[in-house]
Formats: structure tokens, sequence, C-alpha cells
């Protein structure tokens, strides 16, 4: 299964529409954001390997998200594709100088060659992404490439939502997430849920985890974390 993930930043809906249905028709696992605060949010709860990020957006400038999530050890390698509107040799500079890895000039006149130039990205990332695709921590394997979960070297069976879940955890050790931003990671922005249903997977998921469980740790008052 393709587990790359991408995180399309646009806030004219139409483009946003067309690029993530392009886009998951490729295979690719899509997140939306609206706004720059936004999208800095969800990139720093959700690690995705590609940001598609417009340059004109509100609350914070795509120019803006792109340097905050340079200057971010989790984000800083997160391939950045930039659209934009203003295509100026000296509009690519000033995305470039901020640490976009390409530019593409809107409107979009072919979604092949923007899914190409995404494929070249990844390629060009590849040695770094392979080592980034497993996580190592406390004993505890996420491979999430071949969705994969092992606990002392014995393979876990674990739901879709038990997985985003622990991978979302452990790739942040020491981080506390709030009930909400997990139930945003494991179950989907969208889901309408209680925030205590996430309870729910984190005692299913301790149990798999049997002796090693305790390693998903309660921070009374906020939410979960995995061992710093």
């Amino acid at each position: 299964m393709t587990t790359i993930k991408v995180l399309i930043v646009e806030d004219y809906a139409p483009l946003g529409d067309t690029l993530e249905y392009q886009l998951q028709r490729a295979g690719y696992e899509v997140a939306r954001a609206a706004d720059g605060r936004s999208a800095v949010g969800q990139a720093k709860l959700s690690l995705p390997d590609v940001v598609i990020l417009d340059v004109d957006l509100p609350v914070l400038s795509g120019i803006e998200v792109c340097r905050i999530l340079r200057s971010d050890p989790a984000t800083k390698d997160t391939l950045i594709l930039m659209l934009s509107a203003l295509g100026e040799e000296s509009d690519q500079l000033v995305g470039f100088a901020m640490g976009a890895d390409d530019y593409v000039v809107k409107p979009v006149e072919s979604y092949k060659v923007l899914l190409q130039r995404l494929k070249a990205l990844l390629r060009r990332r590849e040695p770094a992404a392979l080592d980034s695709e497993q996580v190592h921590h406390h004993g505890v394997m996420v491979d999430r490439r071949r969705f994969i979960v092992t606990v002392n070297d014995v393979l876990l069976d674990l739901t879709k939502s038990e997985f985003k879940l622990l991978e979302t955890l452990i790739r942040q050790p020491g981080r506390a997430f709030t009930r909400t931003e997990l139930v945003d990671a494991a179950l989907g922005e969208d889901t309408m849920v209680l925030d205590r249903t996430i309870d729910v997977h984190v005692r299913a998921l301790r149990r798999k985890m049997d002796d090693n469980g305790g390693l998903v740790e309660t921070v009374r008052g906020v939410g979960y974390k995995f061992r710093e």
C-alpha cells in the first residue's frame, strides 16, 4: 500500500478539490488545510511527506508557513512544493530562499506534469525517506510503508486507527497530544466523534502491546504521549 502523505494547503476550494482528487487517484494519502495557521498545525501533527503550499493564504502566507516548517526539527525535512500565481523569477527565488523544494506557477495547466514533479521530488529524497519509513523506540518498531508494528520483534495485529494512533505518538516521543489532535490523526479530522473515543482506541492498543502498553502514557488533563 502507498503511504505517502500529502498536505494540500489551498484556500481556493475548487483547486483544492481537484488536487485532492488527482492525488488520491494516484494513491496518495491526502489532508487539507485552507489557511496558513491551520497548515502549520496539521503539518506538525501528522508530519506529511509533502506539503503542496499555496503562497497567497489567509492568516499566514505560504512563505511564512514554509519558514516555520523549515525551522522546526520535526518538519524541517518535509518536501515543500509551492503553488503560486506569482510567476516572476524574483517571486520564485523568494520561495526557494525560504526552503521550497519546487515552485509551480498557477493555473496548473497539467496535473500529469504536476504529479511527475511530485514523483521527482520523492525520488530525490528517497534515501532519507527510506530511513524515515521506520521508527524505532523502546523496542517498538513502526513501519509506515509496510503497515507493520513489532514490539520486541513480535508482530502486532493492529487496526488502521490503532496503527495511525501509535505512529503519531511514536514519531514525536515525549510530546503530549490532546485527544482532539489524536482523533484527527487516527480517525480523520472529519470524523464526528467525542474526544473520549480515543480512550477506547488507546486501551485496545495498550492491551495488544501487553507488558509494553505503559509506553503509551496518559497526560492528565491533556491526552497521551509516547514515553520519551
